[in-house]
């Protein structure tokens, strides 16, 4: 999924996402995002699956 970074207020970025509007805080995006920037979103299955993988084997260590 894209965004577009609509405007930016305060340390706010306005930006659209489809059909509606969100608003970002600026200390998430990457640093020099502007008005205009698209930021594109999307899932990292590797590093899900592996926070997973550490999660599972730490709750393992846990409760052996």
């Amino acid at each position: 999924m894209n965004w577009i970074i609509d405007r930016i207020e305060n340390n706010t970025a306005v930006c659209e996402a489809g059909d509606i509007m969100v608003n970002v805080p600026l200390s998430v995006l990457p640093e020099g995002a502007s008005e205009g920037d698209v930021i594109t979103l999307f899932i990292d299955k590797t590093q899900t699956a592996e926070r997973k993988n550490k999660i599972n084997n730490l709750m393992n260590s846990l409760f052996k």
